[in-house]
């Protein structure tokens, strides 16, 4: 094949994702080709042998994505990839660790939305509890919702401290403010639920995080997200394809967000970040950032 649009798969784990694979070629890449076990250390001399390999019309054809557990190596492995380039000899850089931050951008997104729909101005001065919210997806969410004037707790069930040792390693990165808290028992969740603004269940798939009863004591909530797909439902109440759907026993009429319906988003947006790597004549770094611009223009649809 001539000119073939190449992408290759800097992956630090074991395996490359089989969804991510598939979403590339659902945007027409030619060629996936995989690494697996990629260090931090390796993705200088990957990247320029990327880049020198094709000639300048070549890398346009050409692209980096980078995937993985782990949003902040993710990140650090992006820049990286950018201090690698040698213009005009540049090509674009995709990160999304798991699916990581196409996840939190279209679940922030859409969180964002019904905020709006319910006559809020949006994030700024709200209160969200991400429980689970040192995985990946929680502390991307956290970083996107911190960064539009929310006070952010990420919570754990190991407790406080490895809870506030997650925020001040990503707020000194990150340059925003975030703390910890404590979800390990029901009691302790409750000590926060009852002051949060937006509550998302963002823990490993197949553990539920709040019970219906809960949800029904949380006297300021405006918005439960839900990212789990896997039963039993994280939030119990809260249904897989709901978007904005009432939980009429609410002390407020909160609304829930379900896995699949922020889901159809995060897919759009993964799929629309592989296009702009195609279709644009100035390289791109694609993080976090770029994927909650995208995604917020397809939850303004909604």
């Amino acid at each position: 094949m001539k000119d073939p649009y190449l992408l290759h798969m800097f992956n630090p784990t074991k395996n490359v994702s089989p969804f991510d694979v598939n979403m590339a070629y659902e945007a027409q890449f030619d060629g996936v080709i995989p690494y697996s076990e990629v260090a931090l250390d390796d993705i200088h001399a990957l990247t320029q042998d990327t880049i020198f390999s094709r000639g300048k019309k070549g890398v346009k054809r050409t692209g980096i994505f980078i995937g993985g557990r782990e949003f902040g190596l993710a990140i650090d492995m992006l820049n990286r990839a950018n201090t690698a380039m040698v213009p005009p000899f540049e090509v674009s850089v995709f990160a999304d660790p798991s699916g990581a931050i196409t996840t939190a951008a279209a679940l922030m997104a859409c969180i964002e939305v019904e905020l709006k729909k319910k006559g809020e101005e949006g994030f700024n001065g709200k209160r969200i509890d991400i429980i689970g919210g040192t995985g990946p997806v929680g502390v991307c969410a956290g970083i996107l919702a911190a960064n539009c004037g929310a006070e952010v707790y990420l919570t754990s069930r190991r407790g406080t401290k490895v809870a506030t040792e997650y925020a001040s390693e990503y707020n000194a990165r990150f340059g925003v403010d975030m703390y910890g808290a404590d979800s390990s028992t029901d009691d302790k969740i409750m000590e926060f639920l009852t002051k949060s603004n937006i509550v998302i269940g963002a823990a490993k798939a197949g553990i539920q995080v709040l019970s219906k009863k809960q949800l029904d004591q949380a006297s300021n909530l405006l918005v439960a997200a839900d990212v789990n797909a896997v039963p039993p439902l994280g939030i119990e109440g809260v249904g897989v394809h709901d978007m904005g759907v009432e939980l009429p026993d609410t002390p407020k009429k909160a609304v829930g967000l379900g896995a699949l319906a922020v889901g159809d988003i995060k897919y759009k947006v993964h799929f629309t970040m592989f296009e702009m790597m195609k279709n644009t004549d100035t390289p791109l770094y694609l993080d976090h950032e770029a994927a909650f611009k995208v995604a917020r223009e397809f939850a303004a649809k909604l």
